[in-house]
């Protein structure tokens, strides 16, 4: 008779105990980004841009509302989504290219596309202050 081994692996695995290296945790932004831009930034783009052509009235609120340093810092936000996505996805279509696929130049790339991120939010941020 054959015995039984069994085996200590787990059989659940709890993706959130488990300690991603930083060019999976910028991939996994990436794809999270997109999500987030694709489907409420697209209907929400669609709505200011239908108060933005719908009246003069309209016009005039929707600038207002522009000007409001609350709302400024909230839309940093999805600029923050658009300039990361941007970037990984440039770092995505060259590794494509298998460009940057060794180790260290994966990490680096990795940090880059975060620092980039930052970087253009906050020059986007302050041009519009």
């Amino acid at each position: 008779m054959v015995a039984k081994t069994y085996s200590k692996r787990p059989k659940h695995l709890n993706l959130l105990k488990i300690k991603q290296p930083f060019p999976a945790v910028v991939s996994i932004i990436h794809r999270i980004t997109g999500v987030l831009l694709f489907f409420p930034g697209i209907p929400i783009l669609l709505c200011i841009l239908q108060d933005f052509l719908g009246s003069q009235e309209s016009f005039d609120h929707l600038q207002e509302n522009l000007r409001n340093p609350l709302i400024i810092l909230i839309l940093l936000i999805p600029l923050w989504f658009f300039f990361h996505h941007v970037c990984a996805g440039i770092r995505h279509l060259a590794l494509d290219q298998h460009m940057g696929i060794e180790l260290q130049q994966a990490r680096t790339s990795a940090y880059l596309v975060f620092i980039m991120g930052v970087i253009l939010t906050a020059l986007t941020g302050w041009l519009l202050w």
